[in-house]
C-alpha cells in the first residue's frame, strides 16, 4: 500500500519561508511524477506545482510561480516544496500526490492527508 505522509507545515509570518515534505513509501517512489496540491479553508483545492519523476522538469502555478521550488530526492522517496516570500494567500492544507506512470498518466493516484501551513500577516 502507497503512503504519503507530509511535513513541515505550521504557522509562519509573511513574508519568511517554509519547505515541506512529502515521504512516499510503498511503492517505486521513481515511477511517480509528484504533486503538491493545496486547500485553504472554504476553497476548493488548487494545483501549486509537480516535478516529472527524474526531477528533470517542473511546472508551476501562477500564484507560486518564482516563488516556489518543488525538488525531489529519489534515494530517500521524498519530494520537497519550498516556498519563499510567503503571504496569507498561502494558508491551507498542502497535500502531495503521486501520479503512477504505471498506471495512467496525468491523474494522481495517491493522496497524503496534508499539513497545515499558516501564514500570518
Amino acid at each position: 500500500q502507497v503512503q504519503l505522509v507530509e511535513s513541515g507545515g505550521g504557522l509562519v509570518q509573511a513574508g519568511d519561508s517554509l519547505r515541506l515534505s512529502c515521504v512516499v513509501s510503498g511503492g517505486t517512489f521513481s515511477n511517480y511524477n509528484m504533486g503538491w496540491f493545496r486547500q485553504a479553508p472554504e476553497k476548493e483545492r488548487e494545483f501549486v506545482g509537480s516535478i516529472t519523476w527524474s526531477g528533470g522538469n517542473s511546472i508551476y502555478a501562477d500564484s507560486v510561480e518564482g516563488r516556489c521550488t518543488i525538488s525531489r530526492d529519489n534515494d530517500k522517496n521524498t519530494v520537497y516544496l519550498q516556498m519563499d516570500r510567503s503571504n496569507p494567500d498561502d494558508t491551507g492544507i498542502y497535500f502531495c500526490a503521486a501520479d503512477d506512470l504505471m498506471l495512467r498518466v496525468g491523474h494522481y493516484d495517491y493522496w497524503g492527508r496534508g499539513t497545515q501551513v499558516t501564514v500570518s500577516s
